[in-house]
């Protein structure tokens, strides 16, 4: 990352409480969220070495190939396909992610501007929101240039997907608590595997993709710490109607943000003829991918629990999306 100068006003900011967590404001976490993305921002042009020859993107390059602790490489299809092949379906499974999420930040982006509106000039939580806004951007330009430099095809949304997304965006004017369950659905399971990625495979990642990951982790834990601190305070207050609301939509978008961004898309793995008996032992009928998916929203199960948005009524949804793990009960906060 290039030196940044820091504005001398941003240089110096409210000292902390004495304690953080719950006792820290809400105002105070936000000056310091609005802080740190001043003092340690990335660009996504100036900040990644492109051209170097080391960050070329070769589609038979082995490094793209998946490991054995993946669902899909872990199948002796897989296995058995030429190098070149395992390795263009590794690089093609990570431009599709990419994209995948250009389209979920470009939701983000609307829709935090829609929350945005709702707030006063001199909020502390708008001038966030900006920055938030901002880094997304940056984030969707260094997975556009990514997938260019890939020279492979990706595709969108399809029809139904862009109805619900324009759906989700008025939730950041009409109903934040649920848009900002939206927001955790979508960067918690990125989240968690790209740390895990960077933890476990660290002399056999390519250097491009490592870089963008870590960008990317370093201001999504910003994004991810507003989304459970806004939640924490708010959902609290809500209504009765709201409350039934939020419990009901809540499982349904996470269960299917889960699957969007923690399996290949459809058409890329026709577009290779993996057959349907390798997709079935690789996602639907893997224990091991069921346990990862779990492990993904780990973190928005357990908040929703502390707030009392699952309750014995909404459980067989959480169920049905293959959100809850087997045999667990439910939490003291619950209803």
């Amino acid at each position: 990352m290039q030196s940044t100068v820091v504005p001398e006003s941003e240089r110096i900011i409210t000292p902390a409480p004495k304690k953080r967590g719950r006792n820290e404001t809400f105002e105070h976490l936000l000056g310091r969220l609005s802080h740190q993305s001043v003092a340690k921002h990335f660009d996504a042009y100036a900040d990644i070495p492109w051209d170097d020859p080391a960050y070329r993107i070769d589609v038979e390059d082995p490094r793209w190939e998946r490991t054995t602790d993946d669902p899909l490489g872990a199948t002796e299809w897989y296995r058995t396909q030429p190098q070149a092949v395992r390795a263009r379906i590794g690089l093609h499974s990570a431009c599709a992610h990419m994209w995948i999420g250009v389209e979920f930040e470009s939701v983000l982006k609307r829709g935090l501007l829609e929350f945005a509106s709702t707030l006063r000039y001199d909020d502390p939580a708008l001038r966030y929101c900006y920055h938030e806004v901002i880094e997304e951007a940056q984030h969707s330009l260094m997975f556009r240039e990514f997938v260019i430099r890939s020279g492979l095809p990706v595709g969108g949304l399809d029809g139904t997907a862009r109805a619900g997304a324009r759906r989700v965006v008025k939730f950041g004017r009409d109903f934040p608590e649920l848009f900002f369950m939206f927001v955790l659905g979508g960067e918690e399971p990125i989240d968690s595997v790209q740390r895990e990625v960077l933890k476990s495979h660290k002399a056999e990642l390519h250097p491009l993709i490592k870089r963008l990951m870590q960008i990317h982790v370093t201001e999504e834990a910003r994004h991810l710490c507003f989304a459970r601190e806004y939640l924490k305070r708010r959902v609290p207050s809500l209504g009765r109607a709201k409350m039934l609301q939020l419990g009901l939509l809540t499982p349904v978008i996470l269960g299917q943000m889960a699957r969007l961004m923690m399996k290949p898309p459809t058409r890329l793995l026709r577009h290779y003829d993996v057959p349907d008996d390798v997709i079935d032992e690789a996602y639907r009928d893997n224990p091991m991918h069921s346990a990862k998916t779990l492990e993904s929203i780990s973190k928005v199960r357990e908040l929703c629990e502390e707030l009392g948005v699952i309750n014995r009524h909404a459980v067989h949804l959480w169920k049905r999306f293959g959100i809850w793990p087997e045999g667990r009960q439910l939490g003291v906060g619950a209803g």
